[in-house]
């Protein structure tokens, strides 16, 4: 897949911002903090991560960690607001009584997310991108979706799914990436990540290699991140591979041995320029403060809408919950 972004540069690792006085995430902010944000800039980032084990070499937050360290390098260079992350996801069939890991069931974990892009939307934040290293490719667009099916607002929702941006970087040599074996989870690829983003959460020197067969020849069914273009992804499947807990109970699909945070520079950089390049694009079309036209997106009556829109502190305006409750 051909990017033509341009080209930043980036420094990494850094520390963590979550607890900073940089105030980059929405939970340092005052309310002062807020009104002054959305001034500023409108659109606000949400690192969607996971809880689950990645073996004796990564932390368990690691795909949360991979999404925060992205959004803080990317909210430096752009001064997008990052959320909150989600800490909990949704998880496929051979994930499940996997030790260490605790997977939301689809139901839960959607309607968590789209509580979570009603209550920012009300705030003001319409411009949301979504970004995600784990493997729920499946139902995050479904929450952004049903958010829309339900509310029919203006509103600018984009979700991310940055396996797919970093595209033949991820891949493995064959097919001319830098891994020695094609991407998965916990494996060569994705603890090189780690390594390149937070090597201060990882034990390089404990990392295991394990080595996992699918039923179907691999022409089948795509690996990790559904890069390869394989005719049925990876998570669209029950029974081309065992449950985990019992295949690979250390937790690793792959040689994490093998892992280089060198190998993970490009990767790293190209889903930050494109998420520069998306943030940019997207206040282009719609500066702060405007959205697409209310008509475009919704049939609801004008005056609902633009009461909606207002808000519920501004005279004539209403809070969207006005509309229905997320549930």
């Amino acid at each position: 897949m051909e990017l033509d972004v341009p080209k930043n540069d980036w420094t990494f690792p850094s520390k963590g911002a979550i607890e900073s006085e940089e105030k980059l995430y929405y939970h340092t902010m005052t309310k002062k903090d807020v009104e002054k944000k959305l001034k500023e800039n409108d659109i606000i980032i949400i690192p969607v991560g996971s809880t689950e084990n990645h073996g004796n070499a990564g932390p368990i937050g690691e795909d949360t960690f991979i999404c925060t360290r992205i959004a803080e390098m990317v909210a430096r260079k752009t001064g997008a607001t990052i959320a909150s992350p989600i800490w909990y996801g949704s998880h496929p069939f051979h994930h499940i009584g996997q030790p260490l890991t605790v997977p939301l069931p689809d139901s839960v974990f959607i309607d968590y997310l789209r509580a979570v892009m009603t209550g920012l939307w009300n705030t003001g934040f319409r411009k949301q991108i979504f970004i995600s290293m784990h493997g729920q490719e499946y139902s995050l667009p479904v929450a952004i979706q049903e958010w829309g099916k339900r509310y029919q607002v203006p509103a600018m929702f984009y979700f991310v799914d940055i396996p797919r941006v970093m595209a033949e970087t991820l891949m493995d040599k064959k097919h001319g990436g830098p891994y020695d074996r094609p991407f998965q989870h916990a494996c060569e690829a994705e603890q090189s990540i780690s390594l390149a983003l937070f090597p201060e959460f990882c034990d390089q020197a404990s990392a295991e290699n394990t080595d996992i067969k699918g039923v179907l020849p691999p022409f089948h069914v795509d690996r990790g991140g559904d890069i390869y273009g394989y005719p049925i992804p990876g998570h669209c499947v029950i029974g081309n591979a065992g449950i985990e807990c019992y295949t690979a109970p250390e937790g690793v699909l792959g040689h994490a041995k093998d892992a280089d945070p060198a190998k993970a520079k490009a990767s790293i950089e190209r889903v930050c320029d494109y998420l520069v390049k998306l943030h940019n694009d997207v206040l282009a079309a719609c500066p702060v403060g405007t959205l697409p036209p209310a008509e475009f997106m919704s049939q609801r009556p004008k005056e609902e809408v633009e009461a909606l829109l207002k808000g519920p502190m501004q005279k004539g305006g209403r809070h969207i919950y006005t509309v229905a409750w997320p549930t």
